[in-house]
């Protein structure tokens, strides 16, 4: 118990560590933001591309692109600032993150400077004002007439959003509906699920011009300040860099370029996504998205039972320390969110090392799965006759022998069945990487619903590939496993 208590003791301060590194790191940034920007050549944008007519993806003769009013403003700030746009794309809610941790160099995502993210991050002047509609279904066009229009109603908005405090402070009469995708929101309310969905004017227009069973009404919402409007959220004391960015949004406003050149590309895009809606067009994302998942499953695995095999033969040998740090590492990892250890590792440990989000996603999965394959080993070696062991040695066997030619063999036919319904469980685990912008089947699914505003069929479509994926799987691990029982 001692031994777990330091290792505990020394993941606590670890943590207060990073936590106090992640701190200073928001503040180190200075004047020289802008110089750092110019010479590093780039300038990642943090965006989640699933916002039209803001941000979205195209497919145009099978290659997917990132487009909408956000990317073009974009484009004309780091050609301002005499610079390279690379867009990193991830989930909305893990873009703050992000930002604070270093990944990514600015938010431009639909992102609205509330006096909450005002204390971890600084904003640019407004670029977009647009003001609060909310969606509802056609059918139902005479019973609303504004914000006040839905008491007792169930009303739906994208979690961290503007519209989601809106309707906790503006609709109290009303019950809020929070999800993490406005895809989801529109299925929602197009199954009746919910009665209404408040999003700025901009992209509720663009969803209802693209569903002729949707509508949409003015909310009549009462927004003060910046918060009406769209900036961009920079690191903490990032003056010189905010300044330079001002300057580019300042020109980009004088000339009318959002009105008259972003938004009208935006919707020709978004005609372009909709002339063709049909799932065989954009076979070309879920095929990606099965490429992720199963690279991902598969190197995960690997992981996953190297280390687990290595963790449950600590775990039944003689060494206390090693037995205690194998034992914390298990019950750690089982008892937090495999969501929480994606996000340590991609953020927490990003703060030392640049590591991509496909190598933290992986990385993640396979250190998880390690810990439960390890208690299948264990339990599996350990379910072997003590007799046997001991028969072993009586011969003369060595320890290492014993568990080569004794136990390990008989411990397989129990090990097996276990390992593989873990095996499967990984593939459909692989889904949570999606939060920190790993383009898995979850992910791309995502992109197809905004891009088509079909929301049943991509769900459909990607239950169907996961299917396949677990049922062939467990026809090999069967295969295998026939064997097994026969060979014993």
């Amino acid at each position: 118990m001692g031994e777990m208590k330091k290792f505990f003791g020394l993941l606590f301060v670890l943590l207060m560590l990073l936590a106090t590194t992640g701190h200073q790191n928001v503040h180190a940034a200075t004047d020289d933001s802008l110089a750092r920007i110019q010479k590093k050549g780039t300038l990642v944008m943090g965006n989640s591309p699933n916002y039209p007519p803001y941000e979205f993806q195209v497919n145009q003769n099978g290659k997917s692109e990132i487009v909408g009013m956000d990317i073009s403003i974009g484009k004309q700030i780091s050609k301002d600032l005499g610079v390279k746009l690379v867009v990193k794309k991830m989930s909305f809610d893990s873009m703050l993150v992000a930002l604070e941790t270093g990944k990514v160099d600015m938010i431009l995502s639909g992102f609205s400077p509330t006096a909450a993210r005002k204390k971890h991050v600084d904003f640019t002047d407004s670029y977009y004002v647009s003001k609060q509609y909310i969606i509802i279904n056609k059918t139902d066009k005479g019973l609303y007439k504004n914000k006040n229009s839905f008491s007792g109603k169930k009303v739906g908005a994208v979690v961290g959003t503007i519209p989601y405090d809106l309707v906790k402070e503006q609709m109290p009469g009303a019950k809020l509906v929070g999800m993490e995708n406005a895809a989801d929101l529109v299925l929602a309310l197009k199954a009746h699920k919910i009665d209404g969905l408040v999003k700025d004017s901009a992209s509720a227009l663009a969803y209802a011009s693209s569903d002729p069973g949707l509508t949409t009404i003015n909310g009549k919402f009462e927004v003060s300040g910046d918060e009406a409007g769209n900036a961009i959220a920079l690191p903490k004391g990032s003056t010189s860099l905010t300044l330079a960015i001002n300057q580019s949004i300042k020109n980009i406003q004088q000339k009318d370029l959002i009105n008259k050149q972003y938004l009208p590309e935006a919707g020709k895009l978004m005609n372009t996504n909709t002339a063709n809606t049909s799932m065989w067009h954009y076979w070309s994302y879920f095929a990606k998205g099965v490429g992720y998942t199963v690279g991902i499953s598969l190197v995960a695995v690997i992981i996953g039972v190297l280390l687990g095999a290595g963790l449950a033969l600590i775990r039944i040998g003689h060494t206390k320390v090693w037995h205690a740090l194998a034992t914390a590492y298990v019950e750690f990892i089982r008892g937090t969110p495999l969501m929480v250890q994606v996000m340590f590792i991609y953020f927490g440990i990003g703060m030392f090392y640049d590591i991509s989000a496909v190598v933290a996603g992986t990385l993640a999965v396979g250190l998880n799965s390690a810990a439960y394959v390890s208690e299948v080993f264990r339990s599996g070696i350990e379910s072997v006759p003590v007799g046997q062991k001991e028969a072993a040695r009586s011969l003369g066997l060595s320890t290492k022998q014993t568990m080569q030619s004794v136990i390990f063999p008989q411990a397989i036919v129990t090990i097996w069945p276990a390992l593989g319904n873990e095996f499967i469980s990984l593939i459909k685990e692989t889904s949570i990487v999606s939060i920190i912008g790993v383009a898995d089947l979850i992910y791309q699914l995502r992109i197809v619903q905004a891009d088509t505003y079909k929301g049943v069929l991509p769900i459909v479509v990607a239950m169907v590939l996961y299917f396949i994926l677990t049922f062939g799987l467990s026809r090999v691990l069967q295969h295998f496993e026939h064997k097994f029982n026969h060979a014993n």
